[in-house]
């Protein structure tokens, strides 16, 4: 996982990962990421947040105004 730059010091999203056609996001109050994907959020979704996740700003604020993303995530197992 990638650290989240944080640019505003008021974000829930401690780190991210991305991927072609997903993005993984670990909150701070989570051990566990969640993965927003094309096939559960949309495509343009996850661009937006791949988007914001690289500038360090507004990607928590995309997750929780947007019901369809927030709700949308999907299951994952990571493996260590």
């Amino acid at each position: 996982m990638r650290p989240y730059l944080n640019l505003s010091g008021k974000s829930g999203v401690r780190a991210y990962d991305l991927g072609p056609d997903f993005i993984d996001v670990e909150f701070v109050n989570r051990h566990e990421p969640y993965r927003y994907s094309a096939e559960g959020v949309g495509r343009e979704n996850v661009a937006e947040m791949q988007r914001r996740a690289v500038a360090g700003r507004g990607l928590g604020t995309f997750i929780s105004q947007h019901p369809e993303v927030r709700n949308g995530y999907d299951q994952i197992e990571l493996v260590n």
